[in-house]
């Protein structure tokens, strides 16, 4: 008997196997989308997830305009920043930063959903948002993929 066959197999960056996937925004919720686009950004889809790892894909999501929000969240839904100054809280509601770039939206959405530290950077950097169909990655043939079917 292979007693070898009983170790954990532990992805390194040398043993990883990253792609490039392109994911369709348009008519899709934000919320779910960016749930979604984590867990391909992750890696957690792969049978060889390593949470210490940055294992997950490279993603470019486009149609960022098309994006849906429920409700009253494009009035209501706030996203607020500082500026470092004494009395230098700045809002925006979501109306606003889609006016100014809808691809801001989905940028801070994902970003939410990854870890807040090195390697939550690291993965965020795998993360390609863009405004229409046109993007500037088609040398690395980028996989299409439904949303739908990733759980």
């Amino acid at each position: 008997m292979d007693t070898l066959s009983y170790k954990t197999i532990s992805a390194n960056k040398a043993t990883v196997n990253k792609e490039w996937v392109l994911v369709d925004a348009e008519g899709q919720t934000l919320g779910r989308l960016a749930s979604k686009v984590a867990i391909l950004l992750r890696g957690k889809h792969k049978p060889n997830f390593t949470p210490h790892v940055d294992c997950g894909d490279n993603v470019i999501v486009i149609n960022a305009e098309k994006i849906n929000l429920t409700g009253n969240k494009w009035n209501d839904k706030t996203y607020i920043r500082h500026t470092g100054y004494p009395g230098g809280q700045r809002s925006l509601t979501a109306n606003e930063m889609f006016g100014k770039d809808p691809a801001r939206l989905v940028e801070k959405s994902v970003k939410g959903m990854l870890p807040k530290n090195k390697l939550g950077a690291a993965l965020f950097r795998n993360l390609n948002v863009v405004v229409g169909s046109e993007h500037a990655h088609a040398a690395q043939k980028p996989k299409a993929i439904n949303l739908n079917e990733v759980n």
